[in-house]
């Protein structure tokens, strides 16, 4: 029996041939046991699987049954091989890379120079901005196998694996093939990994050699790909290369997190789906054009190593491709293929080829993945077919659930998460992933010589790309998406533990009634609380601290539906965009930049984006040039003007007022010093009045400008303090006496480098008598009125909650005297 996939994928009955699994099994556990233990953990491993393997042969020609002997020999045979090149080339290569000499000058953290053949294309390492620091991309991770190394005077023979960390600018355009001079400072590996040495690069590639003809035609092709990509607007832009050829280099970071927030990341790591889509496309045109099987086998291999030089050597591409081939294979010689073995040869192959997929994620779901959809979908599809379910929605229902269960241990224990909507968003997406795939391909294929036909494909799939981000947003957006989960191999096994207890409950009537009725009651008790009286927003907010991360986001109330005030953007769009929509903020009368670092102004496009937004305004400060610039560009391209406050400047709305305190002077080069405290201290600092009380807005202002505004003799008086700085240590004592706030907010990313908020500037708010709500504790925080004082409503935390907290109002005691 075969069912049908979504994409012309296929999932053979349920009578599996299962005699290469004990093989692939062995040969990934003498892996993935010798990096984590040791290479004798593998030699150990693989020599349990040669004694099971003569244990089984000597058992099955001992009972003299033919039919056993038919079935069990070959897996016997099978499990001897892997046993063997376990014990032998596997534990040397392991071995070898734990003696490997550039590893022990690692350990002791000197400088070297090194000669290094690229492995893989640079893959970005993208970070929020903060302080002066724009956001992005600055640093790429290189893996490189080493040809040479010099540590001082010493020569280090080396030709194990090294990750480079280097600067984005002339790194990032290596090819895969080249071999480049790179000089750095050495640091041991993780544990776990082939990787003999990691190296901190200082300056750009040197000596750098020319990739072969292959790779440059690869490149050629994504980078036309992009080229016509652009026809769309930037988020399906930048995710279709990433759906096709896996580039994901112009993919915004907004929909990188939400992909990962739904379930859906899968999408853009080239791995099975898409191999079997395009070779599932070109068997069809091949059975179309009435070639032979063989022809069409050959034909449908020659597409697949084209596609994979294209998409590059990862793991999970790998995994597929070998799959491909072998399924090919089959096809020339004859035989109908099995998936199981497929998967199981695939296995055996790569890791024996390069242990280090043992531990890799990318590699473990690609093969989790597989194994769910060939052995439990199918059987799945049926059961519920027997329930007259149409197979159509039965099939697209069991292959998403599937993957679901299989792959959630492995991303708990990973990840220390679980996507709670990721089995829904899959199913929606599910019916646009083959023809956005395939037309894609085709146009990747005409991006280089037929531009104009390839960016007309281009905008044929640009619906089903919109859609994909729809589906993504949304479901990152869901309440509780995101499943906080322990981490490691215990979270792994605990999930591992619920999957297989809940599938094996589901066999049995009373326990699938058992689960109907407790579902029913969580809908009976979550849906009145969460949509028929919304927790959020409270009604009568009058100020928000939006959860940004490392940075400042706040929205003030104007009294008026949908209108609101902004004040600071946050060091990246998404979470300001998610807060603003929560809140249903359409229109922004005015946005207010304290000053120009990136965790300030680097949200800015998203309050810019899909709303109506009256005016910019920022204080007298330039600094840094590059923020100035990106600011002045993003406002001008969308006709939005910039506005300068300066200091007693009023703006009023009906149940808003703004005035302009701060700063008091702007002195010529403290906007420009090094550790940015003269642009702190060129904060603009406001006083809103609100139904909620006065609130102080102070930026990231210092200890210059706090003194410089109790000097003044400025009206500090405040019921809500928007803590400076996020809660630094850089805070005047009198000035948190002079303001005397109930509540007291910060703004500051979790688990953050920077020691934010400070403890005893906690205990000095505390002290005061000042209620303290954090972003990164609390998630988007708002202040309401209750009894004519401040009160706090607390959203949660979307990363560290499991699923959506029900918000409380606290409001602050009476203060002490």
């Amino acid at each position: 029996m075969t069912t049908m996939l979504p994409g012309g994928r296929t999932l053979v009955g349920h009578q599996h041939d299962l005699r290469l699994v004990p093989a692939a099994i062995t040969v990934w556990a003498s892996g993935l046991l010798g990096l984590l233990w040791g290479s004798w953990a593998a030699a150990a491993c693989g020599t349990v699987g040669v004694l099971l393997a003569i244990a089984m042969a000597w058992h099955t020609l001992a009972a003299r049954a033919r039919r056993a002997a038919a079935r069990r020999l070959p897996a016997a045979g099978a499990l001897l091989v892997c046993g063997i090149l376990a014990v032998g080339p596997l534990t040397a290569r392991l071995a070898d890379a734990e003696r490997d000499p550039l590893r022990v000058v690692a350990e002791e953290g000197a400088d070297a120079v090194v000669r290094a053949a690229v492995a893989e294309r640079p893959r970005p390492l993208r970070s929020a901005g903060y302080a002066a620091q724009p956001g992005g991309t600055r640093l790429v991770l290189v893996p490189v196998t080493i040809v040479g190394a010099l540590a001082g005077e010493r020569e280090v023979r080396s030709a194990g694996r090294a990750l480079l960390i280097a600067p984005f600018d002339g790194w990032s355009r290596l090819l895969p093939g080249q071999q480049v001079t790179a000089a750095g400072s050495l640091a041991p590996p993780r544990p776990g990994e082939l990787t003999v040495a990691v190296i901190y690069v200082r300056g750009p590639p040197r000596d750098v050699t020319v990739a072969p003809w292959w790779q440059r035609h690869a490149e050629s092709i994504r980078s036309a790909m992009r080229s016509v990509c652009s026809v769309l607007s930037p988020e399906p832009a930048g995710l279709l290369p990433g759906l096709v050829v896996g580039d994901t280099s112009a993919l915004p970071p907004r929909v990188e997190q939400e992909f990962l927030d739904s379930g859906m990341s899968h999408l853009t790591a080239v791995s099975g789906a898409n191999v079997a889509i395009i070779c599932g496309a070109v068997l069809l045109l091949a059975r179309a054009l009435r070639l032979g099987p063989r022809v069409s086998a050959i034909v449908a291999g020659v597409v697949l190593i084209g596609f994979v030089v294209v998409v590059g050597y990862e793991p999970s591409v790998l995994r597929a491709a070998v799959m491909g081939a072998v399924g090919l294979l089959a096809l020339v010689l004859g035989r109908r293929g099995s998936a199981v073995p497929a998967l199981a040869a695939a296995v055996c192959l790569l890791v024996l080829f390069d242990p280090a997929m043992a531990t890799s994620m990318g590699f473990a779901l690609s093969v989790v993945a597989t194994a769910g959809l060939v052995l439990l979908a199918p059987r799945w599809a049926d059961a519920l077919g027997r329930r007259r379910m149409p197979a159509g929605l039965a099939e697209a229902l069991a292959v998403p659930v599937a993957a679901f269960l299989v792959t959630a241990p492995i991303i708990a224990g990973m990840a220390g998460e679980v996507s709670l909507v990721s089995a829904l968003a899959n199913l929606l997406a599910a019916p646009v992933v083959a023809p956005v795939t395939v037309i894609g391909a085709l146009a990747a294929a005409l991006a280089i010589p037929w531009p104009a036909g390839a960016e007309l494909l281009v905008q044929i799939a640009g619906p089903g790309v919109s859609w994909l981000v729809l589906v993504g947003r949304e479901a990152a957006g869901v309440p509780g998406a995101v499943l906080a989960w322990p981490s490691g191999w215990w979270g792994g096994l605990i999930a591992a533990g619920i999957v297989v207890l809940l599938v094996l409950a589901l066999r049995h009537r009373p326990a699938r009634i058992a689960l109907a009725l407790a579902l029913a009651a969580l809908l009976v008790v979550l849906v009145p609380v969460q949509v028929v009286a919304p927790g959020w927003p409270p009604p009568g907010w009058a100020v928000v601290a939006c959860d940004v991360g490392q940075g400042d986001g706040l929205v003030l109330a104007t009294g008026e539906p949908g209108r609101a005030i902004v004040v600071d953007a946050g060091p990246e769009p998404g979470r300001l965009d998610k807060c603003l929509d929560q809140l249903d903020v359409d229109r922004v009368p005015l946005v207010v930049l304290s000053h120009l670092h990136a965790d300030h102004v680097g949200g800015l496009s998203a309050v810019l984006d899909g709303r109506a937004v009256g005016a910019v305004a920022l204080g007298a400060g330039r600094s840094p040039a590059w923020a100035w610039r990106q600011v002045a560009a993003e406002t001008s391209a969308r006709g939005v003007p910039l506005l300068e406050l300066r200091t007693g400047d009023r703006l009023g709305w009906p149940e808003l007022r703004l005035e302009v305190i701060g700063p008091h002077y702007v002195e010529a080069g403290r906007g420009d010093d090094e550790d940015g405290t003269g642009i702190n201290n060129t904060s603009l600092v406001l006083r809103a009045s609100t139904p909620a009380g006065r609130v102080l807005l102070t930026g990231d202002i210092e200890l210059a400008a706090q003194g410089d505004l109790l000097n003044a003799g400025a009206d500090l008086r405040a019921e809500i303090l928007k803590v400076p700085h996020h809660g630094s240590r850089l805070v005047l004592p009198q000035f948190l006496s002079a303001v005397a706030p109930r509540v007291a907010l910060v703004s500051v990313g979790a688990d953050n480098a920077y020691g934010h908020p400070n403890g005893t500037t906690l205990r000095l708010l505390t002290g005061g008598g000042a209620l303290v709500a954090r972003t990164d504790t609390g998630g988007d925080t708002a202040v309401v009125t209750v009894e004519g004082g401040p009160a706090v409503v607390r959203r949660g935390s979307s990363r560290r909650a499991c699923g959506r907290p029900v918000p409380t109002a606290r409001s602050p005691g009476r203060r002490r005297q």
